[in-house]
């Protein structure tokens, strides 16, 4: 297990994790199990989407914002970031992927990011699980 540690510079955004899982993995020495991405905190997410073409990652972005809109619910009142409460929610805290002869099990297409949805932030965590099988 190892954590990955990330600063953000946006309120909401999607960053590629990949390079950093990829050398975990390497780091763990397993070949053939599983890989669990895992974001600590209540306002952030892991996703796996589209690597070849950016305008996806803002796609994601903007339709969150319009599913979710900020400003309009209870926690508000708290701390003004119910909606990043609520997208890190529907999106959800990790994925698992697949290891296969020692590599990610991910398509040509596909990568790993961490979502932010209350940034920037100076301190983020996505804690990485290598499991062999």
């Amino acid at each position: 297990m190892e954590t990955i540690r990330l600063v953000t510079r946006a309120r909401e955004v999607l960053v590629d994790i990949t390079p950093q899982v990829r050398a975990v993995v390497a780091k763990s020495g397993v070949e053939n199990g599983l890989v669990n991405v895992y974001a600590q905190g209540a306002t952030a997410a892991v996703m796996i989407q589209e690597n070849w073409d950016d305008s996806v990652q803002t796609d994601v972005v903007e339709l969150l914002r319009q599913l979710i809109p900020r400003g309009v619910w209870r926690h508000d009142a708290q701390d003004g970031n119910g909606d990043a409460h609520l997208k890190a929610g529907l999106v959800g805290p990790s994925e698992s992927i697949p290891l296969v002869d020692g590599q990610l099990g991910l398509s040509t297409w596909q990568n790993i990011f961490f979502c932010e949805f209350d940034g920037p932030r100076n301190d983020r965590r996505v804690v990485c699980t290598v499991l062999a099988g």
